[in-house]
């Protein structure tokens, strides 16, 4: 699948300190110590709605996390998924009456747009469900003998679940007890009451094919793919196991890393899916979550067409730190607004303060579990100083542009 046009990210002289993330499998902050190639998995969209500002919460995390990995001297082999078959793309196409498949590259074209004008780097590798089917199979022929998987006594339906006991390892990354698991598993996406199912938190790989769903032909079957073994086979076979950050909203931590995890670990001796699991927070507006089922998504294409500077919306994202639940709101937006402008206006300026220690200090904040807060106050320092007092800096304002484009990607 084709990813978005890629983002010219400029060179900063130096560097800064290096990358901390939190980690949701070990309960706190800690380095981040890539090789060479720094590798990242990151989940992507189910296209069935436009981009909204959750959404984009996560990926500009994770851009973030790309920028300064590059800012440090590492090669980035980035990868994400597109889960273009799946059931809420069905429900939705019904809903609409239109096929499923131009609803979803329908989307999929939308959120390119948006990446793209948010200025997000795109991933090396921006793989499709469909396109990754072969590689399901491979992996839950292998479950299956390896007895990790088995299939429901159902003659109409043989649908193939994961044990969840199949890795002894299982629940580290949420770090959830059987209850919580109980409760998420139900709630996002899960069917603990399938009858035949050996437990009731047991995850389906392979759905046994039905009259009105797309399916592929399988040894075991024909059907399609679950939704948590579709990341997992597209990360092992494009970036390994072991890989350095898996990411994505806090909503994803359980089930859906929780799993992905697992089945990769039931085929690779048990080794630890990626070494670090970093969970960006949720955008709430009025008080509430964003989600479909509230209908109070604010969409990034929605804000574009209205003129809103996308330059905004990844500064008003910025503006709470990337773990915490935050709220968006007019004011967020028309803060970060006011925000652009002074910067913008401060780096026109022909001459200025010195930047190189707010460059500094911008690489620390950043390095350190991406306190973007802190990463805009020390700009909003070297831009109130070269506007209410200037300075013999000609080249000082040159090297806040660079710097703020290459790290928090805003183009001033």
């Amino acid at each position: 699948m084709q990813s978005w046009s890629d983002i010219a990210v400029p060179t900063v002289p130096g560097s800064g300190p290096a990358l901390r993330l939190f980690d949701t499998a070990d309960r706190q902050v800690r380095p981040v110590t890539p090789g060479k190639t720094a590798t990242m998995y990151v989940c992507g969209i189910t296209p069935y709605d436009a981009t909204h500002l959750g959404h984009a919460a996560t990926y500009l995390t994770f851009d973030l996390v790309n920028r300064l990995l590059r800012d440090a001297g590492h090669d980035v082999r980035f990868v994400q998924n597109v889960t273009d078959v799946d059931d809420p793309l069905f429900e939705r196409a019904r809903r609409d009456g239109i096929d499923w498949q131009e609803l979803g590259t329908r989307e999929i074209d939308l959120f390119r747009e948006d990446m793209a004008a948010l200025r997000v780097v795109p991933p090396a590798h921006y793989i499709g469900a469909i396109e990754s089917v072969q590689e399901v199979v491979e992996m839950v022929d292998k479950l299956l003998a390896s007895g990790a998987a088995y299939t429901v006594d159902d003659r109409q339906y043989p649908d193939i679940y994961f044990r969840h006991d199949a890795t002894e390892q299982f629940g580290y990354e949420s770090g959830y007890d059987r209850a919580t698991m109980e409760r998420f598993f139900a709630e996002r996406g899960g069917d603990p009451d399938r009858p035949g199912k050996r437990d009731p938190i047991d995850p389906l790989i392979w759905r046994a094919a039905r009259a009105d769903e797309p399916s592929w032909p399988a040894p075991f079957g024909a059907g399609r793919p679950g939704w948590h073994i579709e990341c997992a086979a597209i990360a092992l076979n494009r970036i390994g196991s072991e890989f350095d950050i898996q990411g994505g909203g806090s909503d994803l931590i359980y089930p859906h890393h929780e799993y992905s995890a697992a089945h990769a670990e039931a085929l690779v001796a048990g080794r630890r899916f990626a070494r670090h699991y970093v969970h960006a927070g949720l955008i709430g507006l009025d008080g509430e979550k964003m989600s479909k089922s509230r209908g109070n998504l604010v969409f990034v294409s929605t804000l574009r067409r209205s003129g809103t500077d996308p330059a905004a919306i990844r500064l008003g994202l910025f503006a709470g730190h990337y773990r915490q639940d935050r709220e968006w709101s007019d004011q967020v937006l028309a803060d970060a607004l006011a925000r652009l402008d002074r910067w913008r206006a401060a780096a026109a300026l022909t001459s200025g303060p010195a930047a190189t220690d707010t460059v500094a200090r911008l690489r620390q904040h950043l390095a350190d579990d991406l306190d973007t807060p802190k990463a805009l106050a020390a700009v909003d320092s070297w831009a109130e100083q070269a506007m209410n007092y200037g300075g013999p800096d000609s080249a000082a304002s040159g090297l806040i542009r660079d710097a703020v484009d290459a790290l928090l990607g805003i183009n001033l």
